[in-house]
């Protein structure tokens, strides 16, 4: 459990394993922090994996942030650049989460040749029409439920309010404009595997169709049972899943 200061902010991260094992890093979705992966940390880290887990800048214990940088994930891009470095990696694999999946495909488009493999689960790519009714379905459960915000107050603290208010604001401001990843996503050139609920409440199964065509040679992976929150709520089937295809994909 360390700090580091990267561009001007402090990132709290989580190394478990050896530095001679493979690494893979997860990135956590909107409203997570390294918590998020508590499901998948031990699983990989007893397949052998090196395994990276951070709170992403203005999340957790990491630096709070003014406003998160929706759709492109800039800081965020730089962030994970520059924390490689510091921790000796050079072709991470990546594992993302919802916005980290969507951090995870602009990362791996902008530096394809640094990723060794990547797994997205319930990314976005474009704005569909069942995203916005989804958030304003998450700011009634936060306005209205004591239980919701108090879970949020346990993952990241005082900045609970302000991790919320970034999600929110960020994502339903982007309701109207014509966002779409697809045409940077050709550049990506490393394994990957995309994931997501046939009952995501966020997407449908047209949305990750759409992701796993996009980028060369890429496996589509939709589970039937499954919501937005897969790797927490099915665990028990994603968890060999990902082991499998980062076996098949990590050897040297």
């Amino acid at each position: 459990m360390s700090i580091i200061r990267l561009n001007g902010h402090s990132i709290y991260f989580e190394d478990h394993g050896s530095g001679d094992h493979p690494a893979v890093i997860l990135l956590h979705h909107g409203l997570g922090a390294v918590q998020s992966w508590k499901e998948q940390i031990p699983a990989l880290s007893q397949a052998g994996y090196r395994v990276i887990v951070y709170d992403r800048w203005g999340y957790g214990r990491s630096s709070s942030r003014p406003a998160l940088d929706l759709p492109t994930f800039a800081a965020d891009v730089a962030d994970l650049q520059a924390l490689l470095p510091h921790l000796g990696i050079t072709h991470p694999t990546l594992v993302g989460h919802s916005d980290g999946g969507t951090l995870v495909l602009a990362y791996a488009a902008q530096y394809p040749t640094q990723v060794r493999c990547m797994v997205t689960i319930a990314a976005h790519i474009y704005i569909e029409t069942s995203i916005l009714p989804g958030i304003l379905g998450i700011g009634e459960q936060y306005a209205q439920h004591t239980r919701f915000r108090q879970g949020l107050q346990r993952i990241h603290g005082k900045q609970a309010q302000q991790v919320f208010d970034n999600w929110y604001t960020g994502w339903t401001a982007l309701g109207g404009q014509a966002w779409d990843m697809r045409p940077l996503l050709g550049k990506i050139s490393c394994p990957t595997l995309v994931v997501q609920g046939v009952q995501d409440e966020h997407a449908t199964p047209q949305h990750a169709q759409d992701i796993a065509a996009a980028i060369p040679g890429a496996e589509l992976w939709l589970l039937e049972g499954a919501r937005h929150m897969l790797p927490q709520e099915n665990a028990a089937v994603f968890n060999p899943r990902l082991l499998q295809f980062l076996a098949a994909n990590t050897v040297e």
